[in-house]
């Protein structure tokens, strides 16, 4: 199944989140779900991506609280070699960042040629959040799309391939999450105040999420707008895509340095 096809935000179109449904399962049952033949397919790729060296895979994972962006990391990428992985989380800016243009702390946290690079948040939040609460004035935050999508392509002209998933879920199933927490003693840590606080503004991250995918969803690193209600289906999609980039790069193991038929093992 080509779940790039169904879920990309075309370059140049509207990304229309409204009418995107976070529950769809391309008529996919769970049991039929092949997430994961997709875990052990990534692991072999990316064992060849770390001997190759010629690319690097930078995973960029955005969504509003609960979407489930640990989660994917967690299940996805649970059968790579951690030695050939990265995951950066972007939080509130350090007063160094502070000083610095938006990029610089997301340029230093770019994996190189032979890795995977998860972004657990990215330098989006500073079209979304920043945008959302005023941080910055408009003339500044409405210049960021523009220098994102010259980022990226530098990136992209330097062996890095991106891709770039939004986490859709409902504000019901986030509701339900959210609950869950609450309850279950086990997930009382993850909840804050600031997760209800930023709930309130459902309609203003909406909108913003729906204008940052509409400006820099590109050619060379288009958005995947993720149905992400059912977690399972979820993981299936975002795993499918990764591994079919992974394959696009013609990846292969480099010849020996040393003349293998000379040596002799005693």
């Amino acid at each position: 199944m080509k779940f790039a096809k169904e879920f990309i935000v075309e370059p140049g179109k509207k990304a229309h989140l409204g009418k995107r449904d976070p529950a769809d399962t391309l008529g996919t049952d769970e049991k039929d779900a092949g997430t994961e033949t997709h875990i052990e397919e990534l692991r072999q790729l990316q064992d060849v991506l770390y001997a190759d060296k010629r690319y690097a895979l930078l995973v960029v994972l955005q969504g509003l609280d609960t979407a489930g962006k640990d989660g994917t990391i967690r299940h996805i990428f649970s059968g790579v070699n951690p030695q050939g992985c990265q995951v950066a989380a972007f939080k509130e800016p350090t007063p160094e960042e502070v000083d610095h243009d938006f990029l610089w702390r997301v340029h230093r946290a770019v994996p190189g040629r032979g890795f995977i690079g998860i972004f657990n948040r990215s330098h989006y939040e500073d079209v979304l959040v920043a945008r959302v609460h005023k941080l910055v004035p408009e003339s500044v935050w409405s210049q960021r799309y523009r220098q994102i999508n010259n980022f990226e392509k530098m990136l992209d002209e330097n062996s890095v391939r991106i891709l770039k998933f939004y986490l859709h879920i409902s504000k019901e199933e986030q509701l339900r999450r959210l609950q869950a927490r609450q309850t279950d003693a086990k997930k009382n840590w993850k909840l804050s105040p600031s997760d209800f606080r930023e709930r309130e503004l459902w309609d203003e991250y909406t909108e913003a999420y729906e204008d940052a995918l509409t400006e820099c969803s590109t050619e060379h690193a288009p958005w995947y707008v993720i149905p992400s209600n059912h977690k399972w289906f979820r993981n299936y999609a975002i795993g499918g895509i990764v591994n079919d980039a992974l394959k696009q790069m013609k990846l292969r193991y480099p010849p020996a340095t040393v003349d293998v038929s000379q040596i002799h093992l005693h």
